[in-house]
């Protein structure tokens, strides 16, 4: 197994000129290593990977391992709609130093399950760092079938899968088609409770951003199958798995992590920051959480 618990997919702070903002990642990371966060996703959809250049992409995720120093494992995104692409972020990922990366299917282009098979495996053969899979049809309009997952799981540096599909049956049906020391953790925080006692190894969380301590308990006590430890550790951070998605990720995280004075609020267009009628109802939840005094 490579890794499993809570591994947050980390936002990643801009300036208000939107470059990035280098004292607020750091203060980010050592933030996540002291409340337990157990692995740290460096540039992923929540790191807005899509408007980050290539030489941006490789520069925080060569911050995030220079100051993670080996504490917990560094995942880097670095998935892309074209194969050469995908192939080329991935290889600077290597030479960063990443522990592993996550590479999302293909997108827009929608290619065929046996396409999706040859993408990843001409990664897998051209850069021999550990890989992570990504499947999330809710932003690519494109699933990988489980079969595929299965048949790729059998290449040696694909470790694993981020399921993002967003039901515990899809997770129990991985659970099943694939060996034991292939890592599944879920990509979606509202069922990832379920989906750990389900047999899925972790949980690769928006909410972690916001609640790393809480996320790193629940998935903690959901992996060890104590559903009643985990239920409470989920509780006051249940309605954060909901409100963070009110608009497209990362608006609403970008907007609490900017209200608990984590990071600025810039995002870079197309995204657009947090409409005004959604503030108070993602304030209440941090409140709920804890993240932000009553």
């Amino acid at each position: 197994m490579f890794h499993q618990g809570s591994m947050v997919a980390l936002a990643t702070p801009l300036a208000t000129d939107g470059s990035v903002d280098k004292p607020a990642l750091a203060n980010l990371v050592e933030w996540h290593i002291d409340q337990g966060t157990n692995a740290i996703v460096a540039v992923g959809t929540t790191g807005e990977s899509a408007t980050l250049s290539v030489p941006e992409h490789a520069a925080v995720i060569e911050q995030v391992v220079k100051l993670v120093n080996g504490r917990i494992p560094v995942i880097a995104g670095t998935g892309g709609n074209a194969t050469a692409e995908a192939i080329e972020l991935t290889q600077h990922a290597a030479d960063a130093g990443a522990d592993a990366c996550l590479l999302v299917t293909p997108y827009y282009n929608k290619p065929t399950q046996e396409g999706l098979y040859q993408h990843f495996t001409a990664v897998a053969k051209a850069v021999p760092i550990p890989q992570i899979l990504y499947n999330v049809p809710g932003r690519t309009a494109l699933d990988m079938a489980p079969e595929t997952t299965a048949r790729l799981s059998k290449i040696g540096n694909i470790v694993g899968i981020k399921e993002a599909f967003g039901t515990v049956e899809r997770i129990k049906e991985l659970v099943q088609l694939t060996d034991d020391d292939f890592m599944i953790v879920t990509g979606d925080d509202a069922t990832a409770l379920e989906s750990m006692l389900a047999g899925c190894h972790g949980d690769i969380s928006v909410t972690a951003n916001v609640a790393p301590k809480a996320m790193a308990d629940m998935c903690r006590a959901a992996i060890a199958g104590d559903r009643a430890a985990a239920e409470a550790a989920n509780a006051p951070i249940e309605d954060l798995h909901s409100v963070l998605f009110l608009e497209s990720n990362p608006i609403p995280v970008k907007w609490a992590l900017h209200t608990m004075e984590r990071c600025g609020p810039t995002l870079r267009l197309p995204l657009t920051p947090l409409a005004s009628d959604y503030h108070q109802k993602v304030k209440t939840a941090l409140i709920k959480a804890g993240a932000l005094p009553a």
